[in-house]
């Protein structure tokens, strides 16, 4: 075999079959300049972010926490809890995919003396809202109006000394308590409401009080459908606050 010949195919075999003939080789200036212009790969990292993919954990939505702090009206007594108004508030906006959260804190036979008690004892829970439904037993047992309103009053600047927003139910009594007492009673809710600012519900019973089908044989605590209406009564002032 000629000499050459066997250098042609020793060399054609140690390049793969790949042999580049001299018009193929390229200045290394040019080779280098291709290379610099290539277009960098992206990291796995920056084609996520391009594709609107965060490497951040989603953050949950915040949910707003409500206290309804009241009493016999509030807790839903004589009936099942899960009848109470602030129970149909929740499945309400639970219903409409709100963020809400309503912790019923209604007490039987509570009076507006244990209202920063109770409250004080409540904000470890970091509620967002605290709707103020207490006074009623206060007014039925004829206890004096400058204490009612003084310890509500107390209850309203602890709420928002800790920046939670108030909504204050306003409560009524008959009349057969005597004409003046009962409109004084009336007047502290309004009142405070005016004084603070807050949003305020002029009567918490407002066409459930001393209608017969709406309540219990007691005559005093609401029933089932008197819960549905406080309910249907309550929803578009917490609404305001969300």
């Amino acid at each position: 075999m000629d000499i050459k010949a066997f250098i042609f195919i020793l060399c054609l075999l140690n390049s793969g079959g790949a042999f580049l003939f001299a018009g193929d080789i390229k200045p290394e200036a040019s080779r280098i300049k291709n290379a610099t212009s290539a277009k960098p790969i992206k990291s796995f990292s920056e084609n996520k972010n391009q594709q609107g993919l965060s490497s951040q954990p989603s953050q949950k939505k915040k949910i707003t926490k409500i206290i309804i702090l009241g009493d016999s009206l509030t807790e839903g007594y004589g009936i099942d809890q899960q009848q109470s108004y602030p129970s149909l508030l929740r499945q309400r906006f639970k219903k409409e995919g709100a963020s809400v959260q309503i912790v019923n804190a209604g007490s039987s036979g509570s009076t507006s003396a244990s209202a920063v008690s109770r409250l004080k004892w409540l904000l470890k829970s970091k509620p967002d809202i605290l709707m103020l439904a207490l006074g009623g037993n206060d007014g039925l047992r004829g206890s004096k109006l400058t204490q009612t309103q003084d310890n509500l009053d107390k209850s309203i600047q602890l709420a928002l000394s800790q920046n939670i927003k108030v909504v204050l139910a306003g409560m009524q009594i008959p009349t057969n308590y005597g004409k003046d007492y009962s409109s004084q009673f009336k007047q502290v809710f309004v009142t405070l409401s005016k004084k603070y600012n807050v949003i305020f519900i002029p009567f918490l019973l407002e066409g459930v009080g001393g209608v017969k089908k709406y309540n219990l044989p007691d005559g005093i605590h609401p029933n089932q459908e008197g819960h549905k209406k406080i309910a249907q009564l309550v929803y578009p002032y917490l609404k305001k606050l969300l």
